[in-house]
């Protein structure tokens, strides 16, 4: 139950970080998922563990990172949009 937990606020975490940007990550709920999840590894290098803990995510740093993540993909899929 807790993998199940830890998908689902990763997709929430995921979904957050691209409705605060404004932009959306390829993939659907997958993509959110990733992004939750990596965006959570980032920002606990970056800022480390404070705030609510969730399903082993650190909450907001967890969206911090998210939106670091969302907004570099973001940018480069847009620029490699342009390319083409």
């Amino acid at each position: 139950m807790g993998f199940i937990w830890f998908l689902i606020i990763g997709g929430i975490i995921g979904w957050l970080a691209s409705l605060i940007l404004g932009r959306d990550i390829p993939g659907g709920i997958v993509g959110n998922i990733i992004a939750g999840i990596i965006g959570a590894w980032i920002g606990g290098k970056l800022l480390g563990s404070w705030g609510w803990k969730v399903a082993d995510f650190y909450v907001f740093p967890a969206l911090i990172g998210a939106i670091i993540l969302v907004f570099i993909v973001s940018f480069v899929l847009r620029s490699m949009r342009k390319a083409t």
